[in-house]
């Protein structure tokens, strides 16, 4: 499992991968990226309030798309960390 470390660093490799296409990293953005990432909670907590814990725990479909919110709500939160320059020191 990855550590807040390595995923910052591997978030600042896709941040530089994706220079131009995506939106920078900086305290002006800052906001985009939190509003960003609600809206991923709020369709991670979709998922869940229509197939339940049980769905994803079972239904591999709906695993898998419970799985790829999550994740973005990750990315989310990492880019906000960076946005504001925020370590895990």
């Amino acid at each position: 499992m990855l550590d807040t470390v390595q995923m910052q660093e591997m978030q600042r490799r896709l941040q530089e991968k994706y220079a131009g296409w995506w939106e920078p990293v900086d305290p002006q953005r800052g906001l985009n990226k939190l509003m960003w990432m609600i809206a991923e909670v709020g369709e991670a907590a979709q998922i869940l309030k229509r197939k339940g814990a049980q769905g994803v725990m079972e239904q591999p479909d709906v695993r898998a798309d419970f799985v790829e919110e999550m994740c973005d709500v990750l990315m989310y939160f990492n880019d906000v960390l960076m946005c504001y320059g925020i370590t895990p020191e």
